[in-house]
């Protein structure tokens, strides 16, 4: 980015930092030497999303991240409307049921398949050692179902606990940077219809919020387990012939009870979570009560009482079967869709309020959208982890058939697995019909592209076609509300067929339709196979793609990249979502420019690439209105309006980009038709001069010629440095910032982890 490969830091650390060339460390103390070009400086956030190996395991909270983002896609709609407090609380119940399905398929796996099922059958456990001391043919101390039981929860237990650490550990590294103070008397003028919440000095600063999710997310995760081992106790304490001799009294007054305190707990969870929502007018400094850091410690307790109660002796007890409150699975899955379905008429109601709709994606309807997405991406990673793990454990035999040692998982599991090619058949259906676009949009865009370019340069048929199908993939982009549409509907259709064939025949789609036609018994059979390893293929490509992150650092830059839409959002809905870097980089620049800004009466341009045109646009709003009227800003290959204003209309629709730029000294977006990220912002000054610049020229030259004697690249996304119009448009911003201390000019641009096009690795991002 500074074009020099001696660079010094000014100020931040190992994670985060702004860094100038050795020779402009000291700029401010020699103006005459910066009378005729700006002091640069860029700002390195790229540690931030994909610095650490260890980060790439966050693939795994992929369905917490996607759940996170339904948050923030809420209509445009005014803040105090009625419906906003009914959209908020039903995206962090969606957020709770996550939890819970991750935390019931680690019970399914460690308690249900290994402990109860496989432990307590000799065919299975036959050739596992590590699970021969659990097995009843040992007559061992740890032989007895409820034994057996209390022993395998310390697995779901360590997930939760794990979740925790992580959560807790990221909130203190991420979460903790607090704003600038505002300049004492700047307040704020902008009209209300321009308004929005990025401007508000608590918006980036909402750790308490996470620390009370945390904290009502743990205690879910632990009453789930509680409530399994509760289930199974009952049945246990059922069995007629479990002769628990004298202490079948106490045991039967004990499981009543500790289920009437579970049921306390777990209303006392709801109610956190019903209260805990973001307070952004100010930082949320207040300490959490009580209660609610106490909530996970009794439900450890809670839970320890309740292994006391499963190890007591109970003499004759066996396990047979699949374990009690598999059938939870349904349930779960039912709640989900009616949360999402509420939340989709909830956001019906928003989008009526709105009276721009403008480019707003889907309608209004992205949030319940992505909601659904995320509680299907849960399902399907939490049933492929269960059916491999059965897979595995029954050896050759087929889980859930007659010839299998053991029942295997939920009959949910495998009517979820079997309607898994179905959605993909859709998904190939929607990606043919986006070549045969990408197709059409060439051939037409093909006639054009010669007069894009010089009249001089000679045509050449092959470039112009190659050019033409850049321009028409990019324009995909554009088209992925089609494609989250479809695939949306048709997992709401399939997933309710699923749990609806589940139900009315309890048994696996094969079995189910032995009594069809032929036709139909095959296909079923051909899909719950292929669905169960494709779900289980999900799991594992996940893992590997996070091992392969692990150790191999271009592969940790593409997770990375992955990352920086998904984690640009504060965790506003579940805690366990991987951090939120922008966190750390707003403040960090918001601190930078508003410092340097004071210290020494200053002005500057920020400039920013792809998601830091967003970090810079983000920390610009944070700005009082003195500094922000000293600020410029030049954006290049940027989504804020092609994807953020689109799928976030709330945050970064017209009316607040248009008051963004009224409150600032100037604004110039440069994009190309090549570009599949970055796109105009659609506004113009109020003097009449347009924004955005663009179309550039991509590639710079059509042919070869004198100064060109070689085919140029197609940048597209990258190397928006390169074009003379870059140059043109900063020169032109820096010129306009006024009669400022020649000592006080300054060109900020923000760095991030996106890997350019032709360039070596690096993005001003």
């Amino acid at each position: 980015m500074l074009g020099d490969p001696r660079v010094q830091l000014i100020t931040g650390d190992d994670t985060a930092a702004c860094y100038r060339r050795t020779d402009d460390a000291d700029a401010e103390e020699r103006p005459e030497d910066y009378r005729a070009e700006p002091v640069r400086e860029a700002y390195c956030w790229s540690n931030l999303t994909s610095g650490n190996g260890a980060r790439a395991l966050w693939l795994i909270l992929l369905p917490f991240m996607v759940a996170n983002l339904a948050h923030w896609m809420r209509p445009a709609a005014p803040p105090g409307h009625w419906a906003q407090r009914i959209y908020d609380l039903l995206v962090r119940i969606i957020a709770l049921t996550l939890t819970v399905l991750l935390t019931a398929a680690a019970c399914e796996v460690a308690l249900d398949l290994a402990a109860w099922q496989c432990a307590g059958t000799t065919a299975c456990v036959t050739g596992k050692s590590w699970l021969g001391f659990l097995s009843p043919d040992h007559d061992g101390w740890w032989s007895a179902p409820g034994r057996r039981l209390a022993l395998a929860s310390a697995v779901p237990l360590l997930v939760i606990g794990f979740l925790w650490w992580l959560s807790h550990r990221t909130w203190s590294a991420y979460e903790s940077a607090s704003p600038p103070p505002r300049r004492p008397g700047s307040s704020r003028y902008t009209p209300h219809a321009e308004r929005t919440a990025l401007s508000l000095e608590g918006f980036w600063y909402g750790r308490r919020l996470v620390a009370r999710l945390r904290a009502a997310h743990t205690t879910a995760g632990i009453l789930t387990i509680a409530a399994v081992l509760l289930a199974a106790g009952a049945k246990i304490d059922g069995d007629e012939e479990s002769g628990a001799g004298g202490a079948v009294g106490v045991l039967a007054a004990a499981g009543p009870v500790l289920s009437a305190v579970v049921i306390l707990l777990a209303v006392a969870t709801v109610g956190v979570v019903w209260r805990t929502a973001r307070s952004e007018a100010a930082p949320d400094d207040t300490s959490d009560r009580l209660v609610v850091r106490a909530l996970p410690y009794a439900a450890l307790g809670v839970l320890a009482l309740i292994v006391l109660y499963l190890g007591w002796a109970r003499p004759g007890s066996r396990s047979d079967g699949p374990l009690p409150g598999t059938g939870a699975f349904g349930g779960i899955a039912v709640f989900q869709c009616l949360l999402v379905l509420a939340l989709a008429v909830t956001a019906w109601v928003l989008q009526r309020a709105v009276r721009h709709d403008g480019r707003t994606a889907l309608r209004g309807m992205g949030g319940p959208a992505v909601a659904l997405l995320a509680c299907a991406v849960g399902g399907a990673l939490s049933g492929g982890a269960a059916q491999r793990f059965a897979d595995w454990m029954d050896g050759g035999a087929t889980p859930g058939q007659a010839h299998a040692p053991i029942p295997g998982p939920p009959v949910l599991l495998s009517w979820q697995a079997s309607v898994l090619p179905v959605l993909l058949v859709v998904v190939a259906g929607v990606a043919v019909l986006a070549a045969v676009r990408v197709a059409v949009v060439r051939r037409r865009v093909a006639q054009d592209v010669p007069g894009l370019f010089d009249p001089g340069e000679r045509p050449d048929e092959r470039r112009t076609w190659r050019i033409a199908g850049t321009i028409a993939r990019a324009g995909l982009t554009d088209a992925a509300p089609v494609l989250v549409a479809a695939v949306s509907v048709v997992t709401l259709v399939l997933g309710a067929g699923a749990v609806a064939g589940a139900w009315l025949t309890e048994q696996a789609p094969g079995p189910a339709t032995v009594d069809a036609p032929p036709v139909v018994h095959a296909a079923a059979g051909t899909a719950e196979s292929l669905g169960s390893w494709l779900m289980g293929a999900g799991v594992l490509l996940l893992l590997a793609l996070g091992r392969r992150a692990y150790r191999d650092r271009s592969a940790r830059r593409t997770v990375g990249i992955l990352w920086d839409v998904g984690t640009f959002w504060p965790r506003a809905a579940h805690p366990f979502a991987p951090p939120c870097y922008a966190e750390r980089a707003v403040p960090d620049l918001t601190w930078r420019m508003a410092t340097w800004t004071e210290r020494f009466d200053g002005r500057l341009v920020i400039s920013g690439h792809s998601q830091g045109s967003v970090l810079a646009a983000a920390a610009v709003w944070q700005l009082d209105l003195v500094t922000r009227s000293r600020v410029a800003l030049l954006t290049y290959g940027s989504p804020l309006e092609r994807l953020y204003g689109r799928w976030f209309p709330a945050y970064f629709g017209p009316p607040a980009l248009t008051g963004l730029h009224r409150e600032m000294d100037d604004w110039r977006n440069l994009w190309r038709f090549t570009d599949p990220i970055g796109g105009p912002i659609r506004l113009t000054c109020q003097d009449g001069r347009r924004i955005d610049q663009g179309p550039l020229r991509d590639p710079l030259a059509f042919g070869r010629s004198l100064q060109h004697p070689l085919p140029a690249q197609i940048l597209g996304h990258g190397d928006y440095q390169a074009d003379p119009a870059f140059e043109a448009a900063r020169a032109e911003l820096v010129a306009r910032l006024g009669p400022a201390p020649v000592r006080a000019r300054s060109a900020v641009a923000a760095s991030g982890g996106l890997p350019v096009q032709g360039s070596s690795g690096r993005s001003s991002a």
